[in-house]
């Protein structure tokens, strides 16, 4: 009866495995551009619309990273090595907006992205200096 029970729960927890680790081609491919996208690899265009007037407010073009919260946009670009600038949106009941991929990207559907930042692990000291 215990080999059994036991025999049942590892095929259960095999089972879960495998299913958990089963995903569509197009899933793994947009998971692959959205890590490129987020690592500044991706040229986009995000534009902001209003729907009253059927006009663009604003467009932001470059490497840019998308975070949306729900009530605000955060876009942030890569302006050069180690430059960036972050954009704050507040969205609104007549505004939308749209993101849109400038050029295709050579991402593989057969594998994952792993972006290993020491930096992120073992962060670099600040010295601050100033009058005490």
């Amino acid at each position: 009866m215990n080999l059994s029970r036991k025999s049942v729960t590892a095929t259960v927890l095999a089972s879960a495995a495998l299913l958990t680790g089963c995903t569509s081609n197009a899933d793994r491919a947009s998971q692959n551009i959205s890590t490129a996208a987020d690592n500044f690899e991706i040229d986009r265009r995000v534009v902001f619309l209003n729907v009253e007037t059927g006009k663009y407010e604003l467009s932001i073009e470059g490497r840019c990273s998308i975070s949306d919260d729900g009530n605000q946009l955060e876009v942030t670009c890569r302006v050069g090595p180690d430059e960036y600038k972050k954009h704050y949106l507040g969205k609104a009941q007549d505004f939308t907006y749209f993101a849109e991929q400038l050029e295709p990207a050579d991402v593989s559907v057969y594998h994952y992205r792993v972006i290993f930042k020491p930096e992120t692990i073992i962060p670099a000291p600040e010295l601050q200096t100033g009058k005490q």
